[in-house]
């Protein structure tokens, strides 16, 4: 490693030992880029959400004590677009706030460790806990961990300060939690999470306590933990406290600009504290990130699990998406049985996920309530609220496999159940299943018309249909069911919002559908 630094010094250093103005101020292109000015709630998948647009991310480093890092994207262009879009006078917002992109003196991101830059990514995460004020325990562990895959092992160690493993069921449930937890608080101000993929590919437990669980084993004996079937240990975990106040829009004048957050160097400013391989150099670095980050209650409010309906976020994060399928209007159809939906973005970087804004944070509470884990088009959907307070525009979005949009703004759409008291109160809230309601259909449609409509968007027919009579025989509602809780979903996904014409109407009618939890009887 010295060899590196001698490398880093050389570059940084003209003959005289002052420092290089043109190394400081205009570092060469790299894959990697540094951040800086972060805000205090940044977490991975904020840096990875505000650049993936630039270009596809190969990793990320955090450094949450000098609210800084580091990104390496997978070509150097997307490094070039990201940086030299800064350059041209524009914010690039992460977590609500500004930051300050560079390119990075760091060829690559690699920790000290033994070859970790060639680790893949695995099933079981390395987490240190940075500033353990409180206990961790694996009921905390589990707690944090569970929305986003199934945890089968936790191992809490204190070799190196306070640390521990968690093996998921697999790799992508893995990663998921990576990205959302790697940087965020497990309590306001202590309890900082730095997490990598680790080396084993199992754990070993001889036994359940608060140290050790394996959750797939209950012969070692202990309690169910809170954080298995029972309740929370946490109720509100409050790690990664509620997200960041919106702050404006970029170019607004809030710290933004070419000059960059408040505080902050500017575009002169260049240090990264890193060697060329994204290893601490000799001017600081990861290792300085330690120390009181502040008193638990230093945000003067309270915050729930990733920003909960106690925070001003109403974002909500879905894995689990087939591409094949879904776009951004089917999505609608699903999500608006539970809340207005404003924004829906699909995220490039990651297939098969995408970022759903609703109208406020207790519609995405009950979205993650009766969706998560529904299983429909061969995938299982897995949701989790977003520390992101809320979905920028996106100018240029990527297109979808099926060749839409995959960013689209649904504020004022006709189609949102909840745009007022009244008619939120209509809307019964109810978990999939495989009976559907129907309305708004034309009075006069018929049974087999009915069918139809299903077989040419999902290649399924119901099973049977019950007609209500009408009053007013101004439109036709029902149920229809069908043979499992799966091709119910589907059904909705496809078929909801769908005009049918009807003969003499000015006007197409939109065929609705919601879950019913009515029986269809015979």
């Amino acid at each position: 490693m010295a060899n590196n630094y001698e490398h880093s010094n050389k570059r940084q250093r003209t003959d005289d030992g002052s420092r290089d103005p043109e190394d400081r101020f205009k570092p060469s292109p790299s894959p990697c880029v540094h951040v800086r000015g972060l805000s205090e709630h940044a977490i991975e998948g904020d840096l990875v959400e505000a650049v993936q647009h630039f270009g596809t991310v190969r990793d990320v480093m955090m450094m949450p004590r000098k609210r800084q890092a580091l990104i390496e994207f997978e070509d150097i262009n997307g490094a070039k677009n990201c940086v030299e879009y800064c350059q041209q006078g524009n914010s690039i917002y992460v977590a609500g706030q500004p930051a300050f992109f560079n390119f990075s003196l760091s060829q690559k991101i690699q920790r000290p460790g033994e070859g970790e830059d060639a680790r893949p990514p695995n099933h079981i995460l390395l987490f240190t806990i940075l500033n353990p004020q409180y206990p961790i325990t694996v009921d905390v562990m589990h707690t944090i961990n569970g929305p986003y895959g199934q945890v089968q092992r936790i191992v809490i160690f204190k070799k190196n300060g306070v640390q521990a493993m968690v093996e998921f069921d697999n790799v992508e449930s893995a990663k998921r939690a990576k990205q959302s937890l790697n940087g965020a608080d497990i309590y306001s101000g202590c309890c900082t999470l730095k997490i990598e993929y680790a080396k084993p590919t199992r754990l070993n437990v001889v036994r359940n306590d608060s140290e050790s669980w394996d959750y797939t084993n209950p012969a070692l004996g202990g309690k169910e933990p809170p954080g298995g079937r029972g309740q929370p240990l946490l109720q509100e975990p409050r790690f990664g406290s509620a997200p960041a106040p919106y702050n404006g829009p970029a170019g607004s004048g809030f710290g933004g600009g070419p000059g960059g957050p408040p505080g902050f160097g500017g575009p002169g400013y260049y240090d990264d504290g890193f060697d060329g391989y994204g290893r601490p150099g000799p001017y600081g670095g990861p290792g300085e990130r330690f120390g009181p980050k502040g008193a638990p209650d230093r945000y003067g409010r309270g915050g729930s699990f990733e920003g909960g309906a106690g925070s001003q976020g109403a974002v909500c994060m879905v894995y689990g998406l087939n591409m094949d399928k879904m776009n951004c209007d089917r999505l609608f159809n699903l999500f608006c049985l539970y809340g207005n939906v404003v924004r829906i973005k699909f995220l490039k970087s990651k297939e098969g996920s995408a970022m759903i804004q609703l109208g406020d944070p207790i519609s995405v509470e009950r979205a993650i309530a009766n969706l998560n884990n529904a299983f429909f088009f061969g995938n299982k959907l897995q949701l989790s609220m977003s520390k992101q307070a809320f979905l920028q525009e996106v100018p240029n979005p990527h297109e979808l496999p099926d060749g839409t949009t995959s960013y689209k703004d649904y504020m004022g759409n006709r189609n949102n159940r909840f745009t007022n008291p009244e008619a939120a109160q209509k809307n019964r809230i109810q978990s999939p299943s495989k009976v559907l309601h129907f309305f708004n259909a034309p009075p006069n449609i018929r049974e087999e018309e009915v069918f139809e409509l299903f077989d040419t968007a999902i290649g399924k027919r119901p099973l049977k249909m019950k007609q209500f009579p009408s009053k007013t025989e101004r439109s036709c509602t029902g149920l229809v069911e069908f043979e499992s809780k799966a091709d119910g979903i589907e059904a909705l996904v496809m078929v909801n919002h769908t005009p049918i014409n009807s003969a003499g109407g000015k006007t197409p009618f939109i065929f609705k559908l919601c879950f019913s939890a009515m029986p269809l009887s015979t």
